[in-house]
Parts: C-alpha cells; structure tokens; sequence
C-alpha cells in the first residue's frame, strides 16, 4: 500500500511543494507523486491515502481560463499543460471504503480571506467524493503579487512542506508504513 501525491502546478512552487511532501512522507510510508495530467481517474486499490495540491488562483482552485491565463506567464516554466485539480476531482472516487486525504496548496503570503485557499475548496470535493479528511487544509506561501520574491516560494517553506509530510506519515493507514 502506498500514499498518491496528485499536483497541479503552474510555475513550478507547487510541484517543489508536493516533492517535499512527499519526501516528508516517505521517512514513514511508501509514496508516490504525480502530476495531475498523469494522476489515475480511478484510485488503484493499492493507494491507502492520497495528498492533493494545487495552486490558489482567483480564490480557490483553477479554471481553464486562470490556468491560460498563468500558463501565458509561465513560459518556459508552465508544469501542468492539461487538466487541474479542479477537472481530475470532478471524475475521481474512492476505490473502496473512505480513504483518508489531505490537501495543500501554495498561495500569495497574505491573510487567507483576501487570498483564498484551493485546498479549502479540493477538501470540499473530496469529502463531497467519500473521502476522509485527515487533516486541516495547508497553505505554503508565495511572494507576491509584485516585487523581487514574485511567484517564488518564501524562504522555508519547503523545509515546512518536507515536516508536515513527515506529519501526515504519522496519519496514513497502518497499511502504508514502511515495514507495517
């Protein structure tokens, strides 16, 4: 058994986030991380928990139109090119019996009611799915709108990223430990 990371990621500092996750993770469990784009539509029977992250834009999770948008200023940088969050959460359940779940996204640093969270909205949907939430939504900050740390992650943020995996380790199903 084994914990999916699915991310969605425009310039890069989701994905960065969701491979420290996942590093966090892997001190106590099997992991896997994947891109949205890649993640499957239906949960394979071996995953026992799954993380999911994804970029805040205009409040909460992705459009099509926000990740256009994000794409145009990307460039070169652009990680996802096919589907969000948004998009794989409206098709995918559970394969079984309620799977635990977290989520994350990265946001502008800044109070959360001016920013918004897409990891309080994909928590929604995967409640709304069947999905047991394990764990308050988590937000990992970016510089921004302007200035020198635009669309950059803040200093120590993948440090905290890489420890509230190894935190949510600790919540995985007993199935998922390493040696368990």
């Amino acid at each position: 058994m084994r914990v999916l990371v699915v991310y969605e990621s425009m310039f890069g500092n989701t994905r960065e986030v969701a491979l420290a996750v996942a590093e966090g993770l892997g001190t106590r469990v099997a992991v896997e991380a994947v891109e949205v784009g890649t993640a499957p539509g239906t949960l394979p029977a071996d995953v026992a928990m799954v993380v999911v992250g994804a970029p805040t834009h205009a409040h909460g999770m992705t459009t099509p139109a926000s990740r256009a948008d994000a794409g145009q200023r990307a460039g070169d940088r652009r990680v996802s090119r096919g589907i969000g969050v948004r998009e794989w959460l409206d098709g995918l359940r559970p394969a079984g019996a309620s799977i635990p779940a977290a989520v994350f996204d990265t946001r502008i640093k800044g109070p959360g009611l001016v920013w918004g969270s897409a990891a309080k909205a994909a928590a929604k949907e995967l409640q709304e799915a069947g999905f047991r939430i394990v764990r308050s939504p988590e937000s990992f900050l970016v510089g921004g709108p302007t200035g020198p740390l635009f669309d950059r992650l803040l200093d120590g943020e993948v440090e905290r990223a890489r420890a509230w995996g190894a935190e949510l380790g600790s919540l995985a199903p007993a199935s998922a430990v390493r040696g368990g």
